[in-house]
């Protein structure tokens, strides 16, 4: 985690989110959210493995980074303790039981914070977004190869709640659907959203939450689809969209007790006012 000197935080940040398909990224300005330089994307690497991903990582950090020692946070697609990978479903299983934290660190050559990247992306729209001055118990998911979730109860993530894998009339329903079962089964967006409406109905029967935010893919075409659902829970766009994850894995990397008991609190500390110019 990143040591404030003298008591003050860096404003900045490198975030990075490890999807489905591939690897989101881009310098983030910890005090708005909004990013201040350009957005990387790249194609995961084949296979998904851990050594694979941590050169990849390490390139995009070594591009992204303004400066050497730019703090760096990393969304990863599973269940994350204390930097230790303990489930994961969208890469390689060699993951599960490594310490992605060190991996990534050495590979990076900096201290990397690694979290669930559904969490990372709650932590974003909690503080920035949409999830904001919002109160009561309110649900993230994330819609993209599959389904991530953040719960936040009054303002705190609850980390890891991976509310994705639920059975509903049978097996997992999370490969039905995630936001990518449109284009694999080549359904209509009413179709796909008569299958969200049996999702979230499910979770409102279990948590009965203030407000559900759809984040990932999705939330850029939310128009397209949202009048097909039929809840009864207030329903919204994520602010940052497909940008939450590596935006909110930013944020973590400079105070990881935005998120996470488990990580030593950094409160207290000043945020570095620098500057570093923003780029489209």
């Amino acid at each position: 985690m990143t040591q404030p000197q003298d008591g003050v935080l860096p404003r900045f940040a490198v975030g990075v989110d490890i999807g489905g398909t591939s690897i989101k990224a881009s310098l983030v300005d910890v005090t708005t959210g909004e990013r201040a330089a350009r957005r990387f994307a790249v194609a995961n690497p084949l296979g998904k493995e851990p050594e694979d991903f941590a050169a990849a990582i390490a390139g995009i950090v070594r591009d992204v980074s303004p400066i050497a020692g730019t703090p760096v946070g990393v969304g990863f697609p599973g269940i994350v303790r204390g930097g230790v990978v303990r489930q994961t479903t969208h890469v390689s299983q060699r993951w599960v039981g490594l310490d992605a934290q060190a991996l990534l660190s050495e590979a990076t050559g900096v201290d990397v914070v690694v979290v669930n990247d559904a969490d990372a992306a709650g932590v974003a729209e909690r503080e920035f977004g949409a999830m904001r001055d919002r109160e009561g118990l309110l649900l993230l998911t994330t819609l993209g190869t599959g389904i991530g979730t953040a719960l936040v109860h009054e303002g705190v993530v609850i980390p890891n709640s991976e509310l994705g894998h639920v059975h509903i009339d049978g097996p997992d329903f999370e490969p039905r659907v995630g936001f990518s079962a449109v284009r694999r089964e080549g359904i209509t967006l009413e179709e796909w959203a008569g299958r969200l409406s049996v999702y979230y109905r499910h979770l409102e029967m279990l948590l009965s939450p203030q407000l559900f935010v759809i984040g990932g893919a999705a939330a850029h075409v939310f128009d397209e689809f949202a009048g097909f659902l039929d809840i009864g829970t207030e329903i919204v766009p994520a602010r940052f969209g497909n940008d939450a994850g590596f935006t909110g894995a930013a944020m973590v990397a400079v105070s990881p007790d935005r998120l996470a008991p488990w990580y030593r609190s950094t409160s207290g500390a000043r945020l570095d006012p620098g500057t570093v110019p923003v780029v489209d």
